[in-house]
């Protein structure tokens, strides 16, 4: 998966914004909260994930524990163009969802979710 995809696959998500952090790190958010992160530059991907998923890519060996966020259950990929696109795109719904979910009920009506 590029670049390019990753993020229109990030904004078409509902309420997702993104902004550009520490540095040239791509910060895709919904509510002004974080759910993945993208470094274009070093071509690595890092995004929230289950307690289980968390598990099973980190001991399988797909994936590590991300950077500083590892204790919220975050995950990062060094390599962003080896990784399949639907596989990405579903992972970033399901950050998307989790990240959503701890949004008060009022930034979610606003956000229309």
């Amino acid at each position: 998966m590029g670049p390019q995809a990753l993020a229109a696959a990030a904004l078409a998500l509902p309420g997702a914004t993104c902004t550009v952090q520490w540095g040239d790190d791509e910060v895709y958010k919904v509510g002004g909260k974080m759910f993945a992160v993208a470094n274009p530059g070093r071509g690595s991907l890092s995004f929230k994930v289950s307690d289980i998923a968390f598990e099973a890519l980190t001991q399988s060996g797909r994936a590590r524990p991300a950077p500083y966020m590892a204790r919220a259950r975050w995950v990062c990929f060094d390599e962003l163009s080896a990784l399949d696109e639907a596989e990405v795109r579903d992972w970033l719904a399901s950050a998307h969802a989790l990240v959503a979910a701890k949004l008060t009920r009022a930034a979610r009506r606003e956000l229309g979710l």
